[in-house]
């Protein structure tokens, strides 16, 4: 591509990036003088661009509605974050309104792109797995982050990276191991990544931790400095990467360790409860133990209520205590007719 196109292709990168943009800042990032990006303009005009002149103090160049859509300069983060979001609106059926829509929008990001970033972005796509949709704030990790653990999932690659950790009870870092959930302090770390999971708006890693020997999951917001190093490994049998990070989540260590018993088989109780909240650990006689990691107790009465089986708390004490509490509110409420006392 012969530089003055190349410098036209990125003046309309830079107007994509809305507002204003002077004539002198535009010809500040393109290395040019102020007449040639008028110049430049006139071609994207000419190319049925909709290009408008803003007159004043404050005046230069926009790009305003047109009739139909011009050219995307997509950056590597960008495409990621478009593809990224095609795909999972179309696997957690958020996007399925739109039918045929959302892969032929894929197929047209994806033929574009450079031979380099296409590998890329397919091993992300071909490595993560999606659950839960975002319930609140999403924690984006860096792109070469995720580029790079993806490149080591599809490949089955140990991967090192540096982790900053996580608070106690935090959704970060925790091992399902025999041993039970167990935190992970920060540090540097070597892993045999598994696969790659989205989960509530954020993305995890899970696989096996070689400088703890157990299996962990991390959160990738929190990982910086990730490198592919030599050598392979075999992928265990077992659960599947989400399963693990749902159970990683619903087991890892939290104020309260709560057992509640529910009349009911296991498939009945996991239709209920997400697996990131709880784990049906044993089924005996058509009652499935519950165990739930929490840092409070208050949401729980709601949730037991709501699934609509009979249940009987283990422990502790003060959610039989909450559980009372919260009848006696639901048993004085019907018993009002009126908006009165």
């Amino acid at each position: 591509m012969s530089r003055p196109v190349s410098r036209v292709l990125t003046l309309l990168e830079l107007l994509q990036t809305g507002g204003v943009r002077t004539v002198a800042d535009l010809a500040g990032r393109l290395g040019v003088a102020e007449r040639t990006v008028r110049r430049y303009v006139d071609h994207l005009v000419d190319l049925d661009i909709p290009v408008e002149s803003v007159r004043g103090r404050h005046g230069g160049y926009r790009l305003a509605p047109g009739h139909r859509m011009p050219p995307l300069m997509l950056t590597d983060d960008e495409a990621l974050a478009v593809l990224l979001g095609l795909v999972a609106g179309r696997r957690t059926g958020l996007t399925a309104a739109a039918g045929t829509a959302g892969e032929t929008a894929s197929a047209k990001v994806r033929r574009v792109l450079p031979e380099r970033l296409r590998r890329r972005l397919d091993a992300v796509l071909q490595s993560v797995a999606f659950t839960a949709p975002p319930t609140g704030s999403a924690a984006v990790p860096e792109t070469g982050v995720l580029l790079t653990v993806a490149d080591a999932v599809r490949g089955h690659r140990p991967v090192s990276f540096r982790y900053g950790g996580g608070r106690r009870g935090e959704d970060g870092a925790s091992g399902t191991g025999a041993s039970g959930a167990a935190g992970a302090a920060g540090g540097e770390r070597t892993m045999y990544p598994y696969g790659l999971v989205a989960h509530a708006g954020r993305w995890y890693v899970t696989g096996r931790d070689l400088s703890a020997g157990a299996d962990r999951t991390f959160r990738l917001d929190r990982v910086a400095g990730a490198r592919i190093l030599p050598g392979a490994f075999e992928p265990p049998d077992g659960p599947d990467p989400a399963e693990r990070v749902l159970t990683s989540l619903a087991t890892a260590p939290y104020r309260h360790a709560v057992t509640v018993w529910v009349r009911g088989t296991a498939e009945e109780v996991r239709t209920r409860l997400p697996g990131s909240v709880a784990v049906v650990a044993a089924e005996e006689e058509s009652w499935s133990r519950v165990e739930i990691r929490a840092e409070r107790l208050d949401w729980l009465p709601g949730v037991l209520a709501s699934l609509d089986l009979p249940f009987a708390v283990e422990r502790p004490d003060e959610l039989r205590e909450l559980v009372a509490e919260f009848a006696n509110r639901l048993a004085d409420s019907a018993r009002r007719t009126t908006r009165d006392g």
